[in-house]
């Protein structure tokens, strides 16, 4: 049987309306289950920047008190808590403040002890995620739940 030229060009190519609603269908369905994977990743590559912000503060605090014999007096405008003079806009890693991630604090600071965090900033999906924190003495804690204390199983930042 010879299919004619008439019969070729009522012949149309393509894909049927089913075909493409089930193809939008299954794409919503892995979109769906991705996303919330990838702003899992984004936030926990973002609590890394903070941790590694913490270090250099950290350094930054050793520096202080081999200059002073204390580590009070590190924050801005020479108080012992508060915002610290280095890094006294945001997080080092931040590219502007306006995007930054999280806020360094001193918390406590006393002639041999030191409490440093980074807070994250609020209205921004990192704000659940819980403060970071560490202590003079090697001491490493995240704040996993996010109800402002760190409790015995929090002391660690890949918990």
């Amino acid at each position: 049987m010879k299919i004619t030229n008439n019969e070729q060009r009522i012949r149309q190519k393509g894909f049927s309306l089913i075909e493409l609603m089930v193809a939008v269908a299954i794409i919503g369905i892995l979109t769906s289950i991705a996303y919330p994977t990838y702003q899992g990743f984004i936030v926990s590559t973002n609590r890394g920047a903070a941790q590694a912000d913490l270090m250099s503060l950290a350094a930054a605090m050793e520096r202080h008190k081999a200059a002073s014999f204390s580590y009070k007096a590190a924050a801005d405008s020479a108080a012992d808590t508060g915002k610290p003079a280095i890094f006294h806009q945001h997080s080092p890693s931040a590219e502007l403040y306006a995007k930054r991630k999280y806020d360094l604090f001193i918390s406590e600071a006393s002639g041999s002890a030191y409490l440093i965090e980074a807070k994250p900033v609020t209205g921004i999906p990192q704000a659940g995620d819980g403060n970071v924190a560490f202590y003079s003495d090697g001491r490493r804690a995240w704040d996993a739940n996010n109800n402002g204390t760190y409790s015995t199983t929090e002391f660690c930042w890949s918990c």
